[in-house]
């Protein structure tokens, strides 16, 4: 199985022709009745062996992060978390130089900058936090402080994911290293405030806005690949999945959905939300920005129900209306984005997705 990173690479490789990459493509539309566009091409497994090596990769850094707990204390006495990252961070990097830069697997490589990344961050953390004082890692610490330490740690996790996008290009990775971007902002924030009433209100109001602009700067790598061609739609898929939970979680929460105390008010309002989330996704044709915030929407219903007589089947009602009007979505996907793009101004839909399929062109140069 091919996907149009691999049909790019081997253009820029010279192994076929633009022309022959784009007549597959076309071929491949036809036999699916979508356009190559709207079929939002994402690869996660090339076969069965991304699905292996994912399993021998996260027993190995397991173990690695367990050895690193048990060794801890007889290196340093008092860091065992460090020393997992340690270990974690440096494992992960040293496979994805089989896996991820010769072996081109996609599923490995995904967990594996996740591990490192994750890996970087405790390791900062934590050795920050010992350094400073034993006592900033438990909870009597002062919340700036324990603020100021995350965000220290999170700069350095973006700073180690943008070496690691360098490295291997591994799409993700441009969005874990703006998830690490939105920690270290909202770290600031913290440390600003501190433990104050006011600081739950900053924090959404600066998840909401951080939202907005990792969608921004998704739309921006979305804009530069209009036809889907290269490794630069991935990067933007990551980033739509990022963006939607910091734009929707601030404002369900500011509704109370997550405090149980959802009405028939802030249940429409959920609704429209979502409604108005999935006219967004049809104009730039981003499935992953429904998706990503799914989950909220299924909450607030189930909740909805909930309060309206129906415990025993809240969650097969909720089931049934989110899943019957997405399947509706996905029959009628290209008519309905269709309506809705024919209806923008004409500089914005040059910016968008075509609507039907294109004479198949190949950039040959890399993300």
């Amino acid at each position: 199985m091919y996907s149009d990173t691999d049909l790019e690479r081997a253009v820029a490789a010279g192994a076929i022709t633009p022309e022959a990459a784009g007549a597959l493509r076309r071929f491949l539309a036809e036999q699916t009745t979508t356009s190559v566009v709207d079929e939002e091409q994402f690869r996660l497994l090339t076969g069965f062996n991304d699905i292996f090596v994912a399993i021998a990769s996260v027993l190995l850094l397991v173990a690695l992060a367990w050895i690193g707990q048990d060794i801890g204390p007889r290196l340093g006495g008092e860091g065992p978390s460090f020393t997992s990252g340690v270990l974690v961070a440096a494992a992960s990097w040293g496979l994805a130089e089989f896996f991820t830069r010769k072996r081109r697997m996609a599923l490995p490589s995904i967990l594996l900058l996740l591990a490192f990344t994750g890996g970087v961050f405790a390791t900062v953390g934590i050795g920050i936090g010992l350094t400073l004082d034993k006592e900033t890692l438990n909870h009597e610490a002062d919340p700036r402080t324990l603020a100021l330490i995350l965000g220290a740690a999170a700069a350095v996790a973006a700073g180690a994911t943008w070496l690691h996008w360098r490295r291997f290009r591994v799409p993700i990775t441009v969005a874990a290293g703006a998830a690490a971007s939105a920690g270290l902002i909202l770290a600031l924030i913290a440390s600003a405030i501190g433990d104050a009433p006011a600081l739950r209100n900053a924090m959404l109001t600066g998840a909401f806005v951080l939202g907005i602009g990792v969608f921004g700067f998704a739309m921006w790598w979305d804009a530069s690949d209009r036809e889907r061609k290269t490794r630069r739609a991935d990067v933007a898929f990551w980033l739509h999945l990022l963006a939607a939970p910091l734009i929707v979680h601030p404002v369900f929460q500011a509704l109370g959905v997550f405090d149980n105390a959802v009405s028939m008010g802030s249940a429409v309002i959920v609704v429209l939300l979502y409604v108005l989330l999935a006219l967004v996704a049809l104009a730039i044709d981003r499935r992953a920005l429904m998706v990503s915030s799914l989950a909220y929407v299924l909450y607030a219903l189930s909740a909805l129900f909930r309060e309206l007589g129906a415990v025993g089947l809240n969650v097969a009602l909720t089931a049934l209306v989110i899943g019957s009007a997405l399947l509706l979505l996905s029959a009628f996907w290209q008519a309905a984005r269709a309506m809705i793009v024919e209806r923008l101004p004409e500089g914005l839909r040059m910016k968008l997705p075509p609507t039907h399929d294109i004479p198949a062109t190949v950039q040959a140069q890399s993300a």
